[in-house]
């Protein structure tokens, strides 16, 4: 079953593609910006993390942090992070565990699914965005939320 708007975030920790290991207790009541993507290096998902990127400092200026995830083993995200100079980690999610916890179903049948979550500081799930084909509406979606959390 999918984590909907109003939920409590599962606890998780991953590693990043440094190998340093990441949870949502790390970020002691800060806002975070999740989102799970397909695969590094194609063109929607480097399309949707480049619209992060270019929207990065706006996300902290809301007070939150932002984390990729996608079932890619390290070396593969440390590729894609340099080649488009992302400055946000990415989660390694190894046989897609925390994308099964969220219960993101996977697209057209045989994709993972594209679905950006904006939970907040004390771990409740604010926005639960699910837009496989729509990769740039993602950050608008997440700007959204957290501008609301800050009003």
């Amino acid at each position: 079953m999918a984590i909907a708007v109003g939920d409590k975030a599962p606890a998780f920790r991953l590693k990043d593609q440094n190998g340093v290991s990441r949870g949502l207790e790390d970020l002691n009541g800060k806002p975070l910006v999740l989102f799970f993507y397909p695969k590094d290096d194609t063109p929607g998902c480097t399309a949707e993390a480049c619209a992060f990127r270019d929207n990065y400092a706006s996300l902290q200026a809301l007070g939150a942090e932002v984390w990729g995830v996608s079932g890619d083993g390290a070396a593969s995200h440390r590729k894609f992070v340099e080649r488009h100079q992302l400055p946000f980690p990415l989660l390694v999610d190894e046989g897609n565990k925390l994308r099964q916890a969220f219960g993101v179903a996977k697209a057209l049948l045989f994709l993972p699914g594209r679905v950006t979550y904006v939970i907040d500081g004390q771990g409740q799930v604010r926005l639960a965005f699910n837009a496989m084909l729509d990769a740039s509406a993602h950050v608008g979606q997440a700007r959204q939320c957290l501008e609301q959390l800050k009003a």
